[in-house]
């Protein structure tokens, strides 16, 4: 089993009532992969998606080996990501939150309800396997040059489409 990432991966799923998301994002700090280590924001919302990362190909990897298979995308588009090289400031503490912004961007999760490890043996999609600290969220917000994306995150019980995600590890 040979490790192929290592990092972070907070991420906020915007619903509008009880549909689809109408947003997605994926915060990613990695700290080491087989493609190299740095920060990038996957977000997929009004029918494109997009990748901003100060490294673009460690961004398109994430995107496809990861992101495209992750099941809160399930009922949103899924286009050939639009590419954006620029910085990604990420602020994340597992007591209280996330704030992470890049381009036009910004993520706030906030409010950590619970923690727990979960350990995937063959992840839907990829088939890799997935070892994480998951801690749901009761608050998330999207903003995207200045306006919020309306939507709230979806709260069941011990769960949360906002969430952070450490200690992160991907193997194949």
């Amino acid at each position: 089993m040979a490790v192929l990432l290592v990092g972070s991966n907070p991420g906020l799923a915007l619903h509008d009532g009880d549909g689809p998301p109408v947003a997605f994002v994926s915060v990613w700090r990695v700290d080491w992969s087989v493609r190299g280590a740095g920060t990038a924001l996957v977000l997929s919302h009004s029918g494109r998606v997009r990748v901003v990362t100060p490294v673009p190909e460690l961004g398109r990897w994430l995107a496809d080996a990861f992101n495209r298979h992750f099941p809160e995308v399930a009922g949103l588009p899924w286009s050939e990501p639009a590419v954006t090289a620029a910085p990604v400031r990420l602020d994340l503490d597992p007591a209280t939150g996330l704030t992470a912004t890049a381009a036009d961007v910004t993520v706030e999760i906030s409010g950590p309800m619970d923690r727990r490890r979960v350990d995937v043996a063959a992840f839907p999609g990829n088939g890799l396997r997935l070892s994480t600290v998951y801690t749901p969220c009761a608050e998330g917000r999207l903003t995207i040059a200045g306006r919020r994306v309306d939507g709230a995150p979806r709260v069941t019980g011990a769960s949360s489409t906002a969430f952070l995600a450490d200690a992160e590890v991907w193997s194949d």
